[in-house]
């Protein structure tokens, strides 16, 4: 097996195959999934919608339901900052009992008022707060866990015939403001809700259900998530362009369901830079180690990144914590994933990961050279492997900055 294409792909069938055989050795976590034996499921939704991606853009779409969860346990399910800790096993069972009610919808169908199915998935996803919900099925879901390296794992799905809010949803003002400005590009109003405190999980799930925008579509999740994390991550990308430089080199360190990252920021002008070490035996890269690399300078990315959601994810974070203290960076971020990253749990990992690493005090240095040597003796991998693609760091310690040179004047 390649394990480079395995990495690129994490899933997505670039090798030809019809299932991922790494994806398929999950089967053997089956026995933690709830059994369904009957036609319907009722529980408290968190709320959470999942729009598929197979068939595009014919996809399959519904309410993610726990059964019998009650309203005040029910959020837990869909809020990543909840897990911090639990262990992989915990998030899986967890994840697991969340049943996918499916039916099939075509992505322009977003403003089709007559379809009930869509209408009420529609009012689900207006929510903040957990939503009794009931579904009913065709046939008993399917008894199957669903894995991806971007979205969240899932539990049991089935085709549902029909499905009920047993309750009014509880809907921010700001999103009742948005979803019904139909006048407001997509990017706006994602930008307006983040600012607005909503959270990325309600964002992603308005904007995958069709709510939000001029022409409005049903975006599989997979691509929402990146896309609210992507648009954000520009916003403030742009903003913290108007502040000043940090005025000394700082680190941070930290490490999430065994992926371990170090985020360095430079006193220079905006630019990013993230590095992904894949050690043997992780979830994705075989018997062998793997390094990519992508990075964007002052005048942002262009194209779609080949780390794929996890750069944007990985971005997101550090460009909140400049905003935060009004400063900006050159940054730096290596991301070492270690055996005990055992499982696809999504790039909710990467985000929260950078999150909580720059959530206690920086180290600060004198000279990149210390960073360097400090940060190194906490990852696995030699330098040799990774610094050869490390252009940020280059470029830090052999440009010459126009501030460097009033200094010496």
């Amino acid at each position: 097996m390649n394990n480079t294409l395995c990495i690129k792909c994490k899933g997505k069938g670039l090798c030809g195959r019809p299932r991922c055989p790494i994806l398929e050795k999950f089967k053997s976590l089956q026995s933690i999934a709830p059994v369904i034996s009957g036609d319907s499921v009722f529980g408290a939704s968190p709320p959470a919608i999942f729009v598929g991606s197979y068939g595009y853009p014919r996809v399959s779409a519904g309410p993610l339901i726990p059964p019998l969860a009650k309203e005040s346990e029910a959020s837990v399910f869909e809020e990543p900052s909840a897990w911090a800790n639990m262990q992989i096993e915990d998030i899986i069972s967890l994840r697991s009992r969340m049943v996918r009610a499916n039916t099939n919808f075509h992505v322009n169908d977003a403003r089709d008022k007559e379809n009930p199915l869509l209408v009420k998935a529609q009012e689900l996803a207006l929510s903040r707060k957990p939503v009794d919900t009931e579904a009913w099925f065709f046939k008993a879901p399917k008894q199957e866990l669903k894995f991806d390296a971007v979205l969240t794992p899932m539990g049991p799905s089935g085709l549902m015939k029909n499905f009920e809010l047993a309750e009014n949803p509880n809907v921010p003002k700001k999103v009742d403001y948005l979803v019904y400005d139909t006048d407001a590009l997509a990017k706006d109003a994602v930008l307006e809700l983040y600012k607005g405190d909503i959270p990325a999980e309600h964002i992603t799930r308005l904007l995958s259900i069709g709510l939000l925008g001029k022409a409005r579509k049903i975006v599989p999740t997979r691509w929402s998530i990146t896309a609210v994390d992507d648009m954000a991550g520009k916003e403030f990308a742009d903003r913290i362009k108007d502040f000043p430089w940090v005025s000394e080199i700082q680190l941070f360190s930290g490490t999430h369901f065994g992926n371990h990252f170090e985020v360095l920021l430079l006193p220079r002008a905006y630019s990013f830079e993230l590095i992904e070490v894949w050690l043997p035996k992780t979830v994705w890269s075989g018997e062998s180690s793997w390094v990519g690399e992508d990075s964007e300078g002052y005048e942002g990315k262009k194209g779609y990144s080949p780390l794929a959601g996890g750069y944007y994810a990985a971005r997101l974070p550090v460009l909140e914590y400049l905003t935060e203290i009004k400063r900006q960076a050159s940054v730096f971020v290596l991301r070492e994933i270690t055996p005990d990253y055992w499982a696809p749990l999504g790039v909710w990992v990467v985000r929260e990961g950078m999150r909580k690493a720059l959530q206690d005090p920086p180290r600060k240095f004198d000279s990149l050279e210390a960073a360097v040597s400090d940060f190194s003796g906490r990852i696995n991998t030699p330098k040799a492997k990774w610094m050869p693609q490390a252009k940020l760091l280059s470029d830090f310690r052999f440009q010459t900055t126009l501030d460097l040179f009033f200094k010496t004047q």
